[in-house]
């Protein structure tokens, strides 16, 4: 498979693949600190909250990926914004229903659940500012410009390359 030309890619690769191993780490932290404040509930609500954190939160990244897979396509745009639009929404009715599920849940400590959740997002927004900080990305991206445009030539003789019709028998010669 050829690399995307969308300059966005690696730095949505590193990302996820970042998150993916300061989740583990932080869900084994968020774990141990649960187990040490409620045992059993602690541990079980501070691998949920963090588990829960890095999914919402990688679900928008995975489907800027799989939407950059139609780049350079007519109906790229439309697609593009289709595709996180849907993820979005995805994500929000996954969150509710979540919330729904785990509300009132006895074997869940809801404030281990609720730390667990806010690490989790800041630990992805740490990430997300250090990759972004670290990648070389030019300012203009994704575009290429055009080595030489016809029209641009001024007119007159001093442009001439000798590529140009050459002048009539018996016409003005310089």
């Amino acid at each position: 498979m050829s690399p995307s030309p969308v300059s966005s890619t690696p730095i949505l690769r590193r990302t996820l693949i970042w998150s993916a191993v300061a989740t583990g780490v932080l869900a084994v932290v968020a774990a141990g600190i649960g187990y040490i404040v409620a045992q059993g509930e602690g541990l079980v609500s501070g691998l949920l909250g963090v588990l829960l954190a890095a999914l919402f939160l990688a679900i928008t990244g995975i489907s800027i990926l799989i939407a950059n897979r139609w780049y350079g396509d007519p109906i790229y745009v439309q697609l593009f914004f289709a595709i996180v639009l849907g993820g979005w929404l995805l994500k929000l009715g996954l969150f509710v229903v979540a919330m729904i599920l785990l509300a009132g849940q006895p074997w869940l400590h809801p404030m281990v659940f609720f730390l667990s959740i806010v690490a989790g997002v800041l630990m992805s927004l740490a990430i997300d500012v250090i990759v972004l900080t670290r990648m070389r990305l030019p300012h203009v991206s994704d575009t290429s410009l055009p080595t030489e445009v016809p029209e641009d030539r001024a007119p007159g003789r001093a442009n001439e390359i000798g590529d140009g019709p050459e002048p009539a028998e018996g016409g003005p010669r310089s």
